[in-house]
């Protein structure tokens, strides 16, 4: 069998392999790359929509099976490569940040800043440019759970001014506008004006996300973030009571009066495992998140559990991704990075689609 009768079987096969998320084939999604064959041996690379993708692997080796039980292959070489799409906008800001992540609450003591970094560095490990912005102005504590000292960003041309770096992430929080330890005393136009700096004046270069972290609440800063912000999607964090979900039910009501897509809910502190056994331990009840996400009709993107480890990164500056990243809390922040990149892949191509219907429609009129 020629080299060129291998590559159209190839092909063939490589149609049967789907994108669980996309539902559609590797090959119509444009996936394959770089094709290669000659004497029998085959060789192309799979290029996924974000790093983050949770069936990489999978994928990978249903690619490697079907391709290598081709008649006349004696092997089969993939690659796994990625090309983070940017989500379509039309505002004049950000233009390098290909989505944006906000993280936000309908109230404070869920955790929702601890998820925002940890999000972040989950992304960031798969090879991700990412960005944290620390938009909870009167509480600015990312600063602290990355261990970085409180000092002025460094400025630029034109009065912008670039953002702090630590653990390959890009990172601006209200804490260094200050010194440490004094609070941030600032009425309501005086805090759009701090959000509006970190929009238009943060050199933020090319980033594939940008997580930021809003403040408890639907008020001032979280307006003028989803409303002037380019934003791919919001994440709604709540803790497994129900008292906690009715305050986040707020957070998914203000993204979908500003038209922002809602990735899903994640449930924080969920349970106890301890020390010794593998049991679950619900000390705080358990379900909010996934009720909430079943009454929102929102994606529930998983639990994350109540460990003191998580806690401790938080305090001493280095995040449990980093300091244990194969305890349960590690393993569910990169389940939940896994999660929100393919929800704003599932987002991308429902608008794509939207687009293409409506062009087919007008081309029959």
């Amino acid at each position: 069998m020629s080299d060129q009768d291998i590559q159209v079987k190839v092909i063939g096969a490589l149609k049967t392999v789907m994108d669980p998320d996309l539902h559609k084939n590797i090959v119509d999604l444009g996936f394959v790359k770089n094709l290669e064959t000659k004497d029998g041996k085959v060789k192309f690379d799979v290029e996924l929509t974000t790093p983050a993708c949770p069936v990489k692997e999978e994928l990978k080796a249903e690619c490697e099976k079907k391709v290598g039980e081709i008649e006349g292959v004696s092997g089969v070489s993939v690659t796994m490569t990625s090309n983070v799409r940017p989500s379509e906008h039309q505002q004049p800001i950000l233009t390098g940040v290909k989505n944006i992540i906000a993280v936000a609450s309908g109230k404070g003591g869920v955790g929702k800043s601890t998820v925002s970094t940890n999000l972040a560095i989950a992304l960031s490990l798969t090879g991700a440019k990412v960005g944290l912005m620390d938009a909870d102005v009167y509480g600015p504590s990312i600063p602290k759970m990355l261990g970085m000292p409180i000092k002025p960003p460094r400025g630029a041309e034109n009065n912008k001014f670039f953002p702090h770096e630590k653990y390959n992430l890009k990172v601006i929080s209200a804490a260094f506008l200050t010194e440490e330890g004094q609070p941030l005393m600032l009425r309501g136009p005086m805090l759009g004006g701090i959000i509006q700096q970190f929009l238009q004046n943060v050199e933020w270069g090319e980033l594939d996300y940008l997580v930021i972290d809003l403040p408890p609440g639907t008020g001032d800063v979280q307006l003028t973030l989803t409303q002037r912000a380019p934003l791919s999607g919001g994440v709604i964090v709540t803790t497994p009571q129900q008292i906690s979900a009715i305050d986040a039910d707020k957070g998914v009501k203000m993204f979908r009066q500003v038209k922002v897509p809602v990735l899903g809910v994640i449930e924080n502190m969920s349970y106890f495992v301890c020390d010794g056994c593998d049991k679950k331990h619900f000390i705080f009840q358990s379900g909010a998140g996934q009720k909430l996400a079943d009454d929102s009709s929102v994606p529930f993107l998983g639990d994350i559990p109540f460990i003191p480890d998580v806690v401790a990164g938080g305090d001493s500056g280095v995040p449990i991704l980093l300091s244990n990243p194969d305890s349960p809390a590690s393993l569910a922040y990169k389940d939940l990075a896994g999660k929100v990149a393919a929800q704003i892949s599932i987002n991308q191509s429902q608008a794509e689609k939207k687009i293409d219907s409506s062009f087919e429609l007008a081309w029959k009129e």
